[in-house]
C-alpha cells in the first residue's frame, strides 16, 4: 500500500493503519532498534511504541515521506530505552563507539543555546549530507544514524573495512572544519 493510503487510514483512525504499517515497515523500524539496542525484546517493544507515537502524533502531523517519520521515532525510542538500559553499566554496543567517535564534531550541551536557531544547525548538516558522494554519504548515515557497525557497512556496501573507517574519518573531519567555520562551537 502507498504511504498516502497509510497516512489516510491513520487520520481516519482505521486500526487498518496500524497493520499496514507493520505490514510495510515492520522490519525497517526494527532494524532500526536493533542496531541500537541489540535486543530482540527492547527492540520489538520499541517497534509497538513506534506505532503508538505514530497513531498519537498523525492528527497534527502529515508526514511526506512515512519511513522518515517512523524511522526518526523509532531511533529515537530505541535512543532513550538504550540510556535508561546502560545508566548503571555505561559503555558497549554501537551507539556508544558512535557517540564517542563524533563527540568532537558535535556542539557541546552547555553551547547549543548559543547557536541563534536549531534550525541552523540542522540546514548546515544537512548541506553537509548533500555535499557528500552517494557512498560516503550511505557510510555516514549508516553509522550516525542507523549506528550500524563498521563490519556491518563493510558488508552492506561490499568495501573494506579500512574504506569505511578512513571515510567516517574524513567526514568526522569534514564536519568539524564545516562547523567550525560557521562558528560553531564545539
Amino acid at each position: 500500500m502507498e504511504d498516502s493510503r497509510i497516512v489516510d487510514l491513520y487520520w481516519a483512525r482505521s486500526e487498518k493503519a496500524i497493520s499496514e504499517t507493520r505490514n510495510k515497515y515492520g522490519r525497517y523500524c526494527y532494524s532500526i532498534a536493533y542496531n541500537i539496542l541489540h535486543n530482540n525484546e527492547d527492540s520489538e517493544e520499541c517497534v509497538s511504541e513506534t506505532y503508538l507515537h505514530a497513531w498519537n502524533s498523525m492528527p497534527e502531523q502529515r508526514p511526506d515521506r512515512l519511513a522518515a517519520f517512523l524511522g526518526r521515532i523509532t531511533r529515537n525510542l530505541s535512543l532513550n530505552r538504550w540510556e535508561r538500559n546502560t545508566a548503571q553499566k555505561r559503555g558497549s554496543g554501537q551507539v556508544a563507539l558512535a557517540l564517542d567517535e563524533l563527540q568532537d564534531c558535535i556542539p557541546a550541551s552547555d553551547s547549543t543555546e548559543r547557536i541563534v536557531d536549531d534550525s541552523e544547525l540542522t540546514d548546515l548538516i544537512n548541506g553537509f549530507l548533500a555535499s557528500m558522494s552517494a557512498e560516503k554519504r550511505k557510510i555516514f548515515m549508516k553509522r550516525y544514524w542507523y549506528f550500524c557497525s563498521v563490519r556491518q557497512i563493510a558488508a552492506e556496501l561490499s568495501v573494506s573495512e579500512s574504506k569505511v573507517k578512513m571515510s567516517l574519518l574524513r567526514s568526522r573531519n569534514e564536519l568539524k572544519q564545516l562547523l567550525e567555520k560557521e562558528g560553531v562551537e564545539l
